[in-house]
């Protein structure tokens, strides 16, 4: 795309002296409050580690894999996107180093560089400039977070693409963010401010000079401090915006607003707005300073220790806590911890009981008892993929009676292979067997997730490889399962669910990725209602 038809303007979020501070959340915020000025955002994030994508990465590792309407494995950062705006993200959203080489070696093997020598500048910052440029058609601001810290040697490049866009667009159109560190020594009872002084002198060696500093802490910063941090930044005090610690994220947008990020973004973009409206998050900053009830929800996985490996499933239930005006209590339980020990001593004082995706065949029998115990005690249950597929090995097994029923994942030489990997997809690469993206499905009526959706068709994103046997549709229907999601193209099984019984379903998609706080998703809603009476 040629940059002078190109009307946005950039913003670019940086980070340093560690990683983890949350440039995510702050992108996400920041894009959330400029929509309540009424421009039109959209995001991008760059990762600079060499995989082309998440999707075969470790959830200890990397956390959460994000998946897109249009069937893209990216960054959990993209979910932060889309809880606080009204973006919905694609493969636009999100690229690689892996995915930018790829390019760049792709187009030479065609010949496109004419027999050039291929270098770092300008065939890969060019690759990265034109991805930026790809994702700005017909909006008015875009902003782009870079992963990882200043002064990794995998951040270069795309440090170095950013740095020559404030000549490509001019100043008036490109904006700095850094986001930094400002820690408290308990030990001499001080705030330090030299990370901070230290993360930008590198960012300026670089040749980035930061408009905005945006400045983690844990405690209010005087404006004594600010104006030091201002001084031996060069930048302008009211550009330096305190980022303190909240009890919950969405706290953030009204946070940095009081602190001025809109005001000082709109100041230096020149932009032309309304006034904000900020009604949706007061509304919901109120909710959750001022719940009705409580509810405690157990997330039973093997994921555990990294609570990002289900950030957006935390979410939300979080969000459907908002819509029934309660707080929801999140407990994570290890399903090899239930295995071992039972669920009665982990799973009696929960109000609802969550079983998430996953892959492999650990803490599966740990699972499949949870399930058992939910469905045994009348304990609101909700599977979502890999729950959903231990659901029906669950009720196979224990309800109609096929002993050791299992899925293919786990034992491919099993009698009663209730889930198995499509005929149409063995023997290809794993990679080539997933469903990946959107997929349409239609409800039975009169089901709990027609009551929840309150419509008869919808669509959901997928992340899976294993599917329901239709073979054995039949026989489980006739002893009780209830299916009531079917994606009418293959008749897949979508959804299935139990009839006596305060609250089961489970879903073959991922509902979690869809869902918002200011649009909490139908079947989150309905499960934390179901946890609620639950508690009554």
């Amino acid at each position: 795309m040629d940059s002078d038809s190109v009307k946005a303007k950039f913003i670019f979020v940086t980070g340093g002296v560690v990683s983890s501070l949350g440039k995510g959340v702050a992108s996400a915020a920041a894009g959330s409050l400029l929509e309540c000025h009424g421009l039109k955002v959209t995001f991008l994030k760059f990762d600079p580690y060499i995989n082309v994508d998440p999707g075969t990465m470790n959830p200890f590792q990397h956390g959460e894999v994000f998946v897109t309407d249009d069937g893209t494995e990216t960054d959990l950062d993209l979910g932060h996107y889309e809880r606080y705006t009204t973006v919905t993200t694609s493969r636009k959203n999100n690229y690689t180093t892996g995915k930018i080489y790829y390019n760049v070696i792709t187009k030479e093997r065609r010949g496109e560089y004419l027999g050039g020598t291929v270098q770092m500048v300008p065939h890969i910052t060019d690759e990265i400039k034109r991805c930026i440029l790809e994702a700005a058609n017909s909006m008015d601001i875009v902003i782009v977070e870079i992963g990882g810290t200043v002064g990794d040697i995998e951040g270069l490049p795309f440090l170095e693409a950013i740095r020559q866009f404030k000549y490509d667009m001019g100043s008036d159109r490109t904006l700095y963010i850094h986001l930094t560190l400002i820690p408290f020594v308990k030990t001499a009872d001080e705030i330090k401010t030299k990370p901070t002084q230290h993360s930008v002198n590198k960012m300026r060696e670089i040749g980035i000079q930061p408009d905005i500093l945006l400045c983690r802490t844990d405690r209010p910063i005087s404006e004594e401090v600010k104006k030091k941090i201002a001084l031996f930044c060069n930048v302008e005090s009211e550009a330096v915006i305190i980022a303190r610690d909240v009890e919950n994220i969405y706290e953030i947008p009204l946070m940095l607003h009081d602190d001025g990020l809109d005001r000082i973004i709109i100041k230096k973009l020149n932009l032309s707005v309304q006034e904000p409206d900020l009604s949706r998050w007061i509304d919901i900053v109120n909710r959750i300073r001022n719940p009705k009830g409580k509810v405690t929800i157990a997330i039973v996985g093997k994921y555990i220790n990294l609570r990002d490996s289900y950030k957006s499933l935390c979410e939300a239930l979080i969000h459907g806590g908002l819509a029934n005006n309660v707080d929801v209590n999140l407990q994570l339980v290890d399903a090899e911890e239930i295995d071992s020990n039972g669920p009665e001593s982990l799973l009696s004082d929960v109000d609802g009981i969550l079983v998430p995706g996953g892959f492999g065949n650990r803490g599966i029998e740990g699972k499949i008892k949870t399930i058992r115990y939910a469905r045994e005690n009348r304990k609101p249950f909700f599977g979502i993929c890999l729950g959903m597929q231990c659901a029906v090995i669950e009720f196979a097994r224990h309800v109609a009676g096929m002993k050791d029923a299992n899925s293919t994942e786990f034992d491919e030489k099993t009698l009663y292979p209730v889930i198995h990997i499509m005929p149409d997809q063995e023997g290809k690469e794993k990679g080539g067997t997933m469903r990946l993206g959107a997929y349409p499905c239609v409800l039975m009526p009169n089901s709990t997730a027609y009551q929840a959706y309150k419509s008869g068709k919808i669509s959901e994103r997928h992340r899976h490889r294993y599917e329901f046997n239709n073979a054995y549709r039949d026989d489980l229907i006739k002893t009780g399962l209830v299916i009531s999601g079917l994606y009418p193209q293959k008749d897949l099984v979508e959804i299935v669910e139990l009839k006596e019984h305060p609250w089961f379903l489970a879903t073959q998609f991922h509902p979690e990725f869809k869902s918002r706080p200011t649009a909490p998703h139908p079947l989150f809603t309905s499960f934390i209602g179901a946890a609620v009476r639950q508690a009554e």
